[in-house]
């Protein structure tokens, strides 16, 4: 038995060097801004959830006997959810969140689940902090991160419980995205200086450029102009060469000799 203790300790040791290695390997590609805990906690968020497990085990044994089972499991319940709290990690980094977790399946015999869980930051509506009646009773806080998509529903909204100091960590993420809106609102501001700066400089090439154009148009609208009045000159004088021709027939007709 000591022997296998011993080979389950190394694994734990082997298995906590290789995720250490793995943050830091991640802190050197991009640096942590804020780093969330959950061992201060950790008891608090086992007895909470001992005490739900409880609960459901207790309706369904009522229901249906099956909660008698559930309270068997209970030993092998809290053990999983030791491992699960311990292997948590959570930090802000400059461009988004990262959750990682190592959850033992029911079974632990057939080792974890893990789970990598990146939030980018201007996807980030709010972090919302969250808790109920029987969680105020033993201090645990849950932290949802809401999503900025409209057409998203809330199931999709990362939901973290456990941790020990959330307004702490929503603060780092809300001052995290108020320096990215900071740094992104002076390039806009720029962009928009920069295009009259370049219209006011390459003026007097536009003027040029765009002053042939202007004289072929003003040319060609006052020839077709200068067409309809002498067309309209042209019927107008027909028609007076007409009134005249009737007028002097009129006249050469009452001034003709009676025999």
């Amino acid at each position: 038995m000591e022997s296998k203790d011993g080979i389950v300790e190394i694994d734990r040791l082997e298995r906590g060097l290789l995720l250490d290695s793995d943050y830091e390997a991640d802190d050197d590609d991009e640096p942590v801004l804020y780093t969330a805990t959950f061992e201060e906690t950790e008891e608090n968020f086992v007895k909470y959830q001992t005490v739900l497990w409880v609960m459901y085990s207790l309706l369904l044994t009522l229901a249906w006997g099956i909660g008698l089972f559930m309270l068997l499991y209970l030993p092998l319940r809290r053990y999983i959810l030791r491992r699960d709290i311990r292997s948590r990690k959570l930090y802000v980094t400059p461009k988004a969140i990262v959750y990682k977790v190592a959850r033992p399946v029911p079974f632990p015999c057939f080792g974890d689940l893990k789970k990598e869980k990146y939030v980018l930051l201007p996807s980030v509506a709010d972090v919302v902090i969250e808790q109920g009646y029987l969680q105020s009773f033993f201090g645990v806080y849950s932290a949802r991160i809401e999503n900025i998509g409209v057409r998203r529903p809330p199931s999709d909204d990362v939901r973290i419980q456990g941790i020990a100091n959330p307004l702490a960590f929503r603060k780092a993420v809300l001052t995290r995205l108020s320096s990215m809106r900071s740094e992104v609102f002076p390039r806009q501001t720029s962009m928009f200086e920069d295009i009259p700066e370049l219209r006011i400089g390459h003026s007097p090439a536009a003027s040029l450029q765009m002053s042939p154009s202007k004289s072929i148009r003003h040319d060609s609208f006052s020839h077709i102009g200068e067409h309809i009045i002498l067309q309209k000159l042209e019927e107008v004088g027909s028609s007076v060469k007409r009134v005249q021709t009737l007028i002097e027939e009129q006249h050469a007709e009452k001034t003709e000799p009676i025999d």
